[in-house]
């Protein structure tokens, strides 16, 4: 922190972050509290404080009947984070999710709409606007009044939020998609790729939670990765990680195990490979050995393409995301035991409880970050 000499008003914007950044990390905190975690006098923190409460961003606990005890208690202060939000967008091949959430991440709102996959750009992009506009109008607020939309979408995505390549949407290639939405909307837009944004929610409400290095497989439709490196998404040296590109076949082989199987079970059905995952997964819940078999032989493809990846970079844990990933344990253990067999230190394989809101979730995480910057951050 510079010196700020003699500028009071400077002083009192720093104080003031500094004491709204401590009562968001704390449950709640009283003046003195305060005080002494910002490193300021009592009658400073009391200003900054009630300036704080003027503005709606902090508010006064109110204490409940059984614990009062003799003498006046000490007030006590917390962050109010409905105090403005952020909405998360999701942007696939079947469609749209946006989400409104509070500045703790606590979800106000979700909005739906399925999409057909050659949906042309300029729908979509119209589809992922309307759906922005009614989860806000279902929450109850302006478009105009969030502090951020964080959006998550397949593809190469740059660092400015350019779409520089996509094999899964008509259109989408070449997409200035930050800067088209931001046109849309009268809210800062930031755009990253959803593989990314898979492995930061499970990194912020997942089963990575705690974790620095984290490979997540995504399983459903298509197979995307995200890596986790320093407690960081790994964004590659042209922005491509998380996209594994085309595959021979449009597959992993992988999938040819539960296709051979929903093939031969019922030869009058066509299925997509995630479809005839899905297949054999429930028959396979349901006892039948053959269906059993064909998802433990898709379990092992998927980890054989996994051990490449993990051999060399090492990760604490292997998340299972996507649709698929509620197979469980019918996937993660074939998944554990070739990793256990193959790799010099196994990873934990686990399964996402977060599904197919992974990428929702990570876009809310990317629209608080940036939030957090424009909120919070004290002024140069």
């Amino acid at each position: 922190m510079r010196q700020v000499s003699g500028d009071a008003s400077l002083l009192r914007r720093l104080n003031s972050a500094a004491i709204l950044r401590i009562m968001r990390a704390s449950e709640d905190a009283t003046l003195t509290e305060l005080a002494k975690a910002a490193r300021v006098s009592r009658p400073t923190a009391e200003g900054v404080v009630d300036d704080l409460l003027a503005e709606g961003w902090a508010e006064e606990c109110v204490e409940e009947q059984g614990d009062r005890q003799r003498g006046r208690p000490a007030r006590r202060f917390r962050f109010r984070a409905s105090a403005a939000h952020v909405v998360g967008v999701s942007i696939g091949h079947s469609g749209v999710r946006a989400t409104v959430s509070d500045l703790n991440g606590g979800l106000v709102s979700v909005r739906r709409r399925r999409l057909a996959p050659d949906t042309a750009a300029p729908d979509r992009l119209a589809a992922t606007v309307e759906q922005v506009w009614l989860a806000a109008a279902d929450a109850e607020i302006a478009v105009g009044d969030l502090v951020a939309v964080g959006v998550g979408t397949t593809g190469v995505v740059d660092g400015e939020g350019r779409v520089v390549k996509s094999i899964a949407l008509p259109g989408w290639t070449g997409l200035h998609l930050q800067a088209e939405l931001g046109a849309r909307l009268p809210v800062p837009v930031v755009v990253e790729n959803d593989m990314r944004l898979a492995v930061l929610a499970e990194h912020w409400r997942g089963a990575a939670q705690g974790r620095s290095n984290v490979v997540y497989l995504f399983t459903g439709n298509r197979i995307g990765m995200g890596l986790l490196i320093g407690g960081v998404p790994y964004r590659g040296s042209h922005a491509a990680s998380g996209e594994i590109g085309r595959q021979p076949n449009d597959n992993w082989v992988a999938f040819r195990h539960v296709m051979d199987y929903a093939m031969s079970a019922e030869p009058g059905e066509l299925r997509s490979s995630r479809q005839s995952a899905e297949f054999a997964i429930s028959r396979a819940r349901d006892g039948d050995e053959r269906a059993g078999q064909a998802v433990r032989d898709f379990a092992r493809g998927l980890a054989a393409g996994l051990i490449p990846v993990v051999n060399p970079l090492d990760p604490e844990m292997v998340v299972i995301g996507g649709s698929l990933s509620s197979a469980g344990d019918l996937l993660v253990d074939p998944i554990q035991e070739l990793l256990d067999e193959y790799c010099l230190y196994p990873p934990k394989v686990t399964a996402s409880g977060l599904g197919s809101e992974c990428i929702m979730l990570g876009a809310v995480r990317l629209a608080l970050n940036h939030a957090d910057r424009l909120l919070f951050t004290p002024p140069a």
